[in-house]
C-alpha cells in the first residue's frame, strides 16, 4: 500500500471511529454533520427465505430515511424525550472492524466494514452486529457520509432498534 493510500486509509478510519464514538457519547449534533444533507440511511429487513430485501420503497425494512431529515426527526425525538423506545438512553459502545475500501474515485469512496455494539439498559446488554457498506463523499479535508446500508446479522432483537444500536 502506497503512503499516499495509507493515510486515506488511516483518514476513512478516523471518520468512522469518530462517528461510532459520536454515538456513543450521545453527541447527536456533531454526529449528524457527519452526514450530507442527501444521505440515504438504511437498514434491511431479512424476508422469509433468508435474504436481504432489496428496495426500501417496497419492501420491509428495520430503518429507511431518504436523506438527512429522516435522520434529523429521530434525534430531536430523543432529545426531547419524545421517544419512549430510548428512555432512558442505552448505554452503548461501537466497535468496529475489517474496514475495507471496496472503491475510490475521486469525488468519494466506498466502503465496507463489520460492527459489533454493545447496548446497556434496565440491566440487560444486548449485542448488535452485522456490516455496513457505506459511501463516502470527500468534502474538503475530510468526508460525509452520503448513503448508509446496515445489514444487522442478529435481527431476531426483543426490542426496537434505533440509530444508536447500529
Amino acid at each position: 500500500m502506497s503512503q499516499e493510500n495509507q493515510a486515506n486509509y488511516g483518514a476513512i478510519c478516523a471518520f468512522l471511529y469518530r462517528e461510532a464514538r459520536h454515538l456513543d457519547d450521545r453527541e447527536w449534533e456533531p454526529w449528524l454533520e457527519m452526514y450530507a444533507e442527501d444521505a440515504e440511511y438504511w437498514m434491511p429487513a431479512w424476508d422469509d427465505d433468508d435474504q436481504l430485501t432489496d428496495d426500501p420503497q417496497s419492501q420491509i425494512s428495520l430503518i429507511y430515511y431518504p436523506n438527512r431529515n429522516g435522520l434529523e426527526d429521530r434525534v430531536f425525538r430523543i432529545k426531547t424525550e419524545r421517544s419512549s423506545a430510548s428512555m432512558p438512553e442505552p448505554r452503548t459502545n461501537h466497535m468496529l472492524t475489517n474496514v475495507e475500501v471496496l472503491a475510490e474515485r475521486d469525488d468519494g469512496v466506498d466502503v465496507r466494514y463489520n460492527f459489533h455494539t454493545l447496548s446497556h439498559r434496565y440491566k440487560v446488554t444486548d449485542h448488535f452486529f452485522g456490516t455496513v457498506y457505506a459511501t463516502l463523499r470527500k468534502v474538503g479535508g475530510s468526508f460525509l457520509i452520503a448513503r448508509k446500508k446496515i445489514v444487522l446479522k442478529n435481527d431476531y432483537i426483543r426490542q426496537v432498534i434505533d440509530i444508536y444500536h447500529i
